[in-house]
């Protein structure tokens, strides 16, 4: 049986990280999905839920944080190609989140931007050249 991998954010308001994670990649999953929450899939084995802050509480006792003020972690998302990378971001900031809140990378065998999401993840946009020997 493959693994899943399932990312669970708090959010501020549902239907704009929803929209904004649409942008992203994301595909909606109405099998779970609702007034709390929305299951956007990635690919098979890749999804992310968002849920309201009074969902998630019903998950953890520890207080939620602020993502905007505090790093906590950084999620990569890899695309198929290089200009995937900025037609990515571009489409994600449409959405509502900010460009670039960390420098962009150009390594040669790897390009990479960031975009926040309205609630301060930081997503980190990839493309790794598949024939580079690293």
């Amino acid at each position: 049986m493959s693994k899943m991998m399932m990312v669970n954010l708090p959010v501020r308001d549902l239907p704009v990280s929803t929209a904004f994670y649409e942008a992203l990649g994301g595909t909606l999953n109405p099998q779970f999905s609702g007034e709390k929450s929305s299951s956007l899939m990635f690919s098979n084995e890749i999804g992310v839920m968002l849920l309201t802050h009074d969902q998630y509480s019903v998950f953890t006792n520890r207080p939620i944080g602020d993502a905007r003020r505090d790093n906590q972690m950084m999620i990569v998302l890899t695309v198929d190609n290089r200009d995937d990378v900025d037609v990515t971001v571009s489409r994600a900031v449409a959405a509502g989140g900010r460009a670039d809140p960390n420098p962009a990378q150009d390594l040669g065998f790897m390009y990479n931007r960031h975009v926040e999401d309205p609630d301060g993840y930081v997503w980190e946009i990839v493309w790794m050249n598949p024939a580079a020997n690293f």
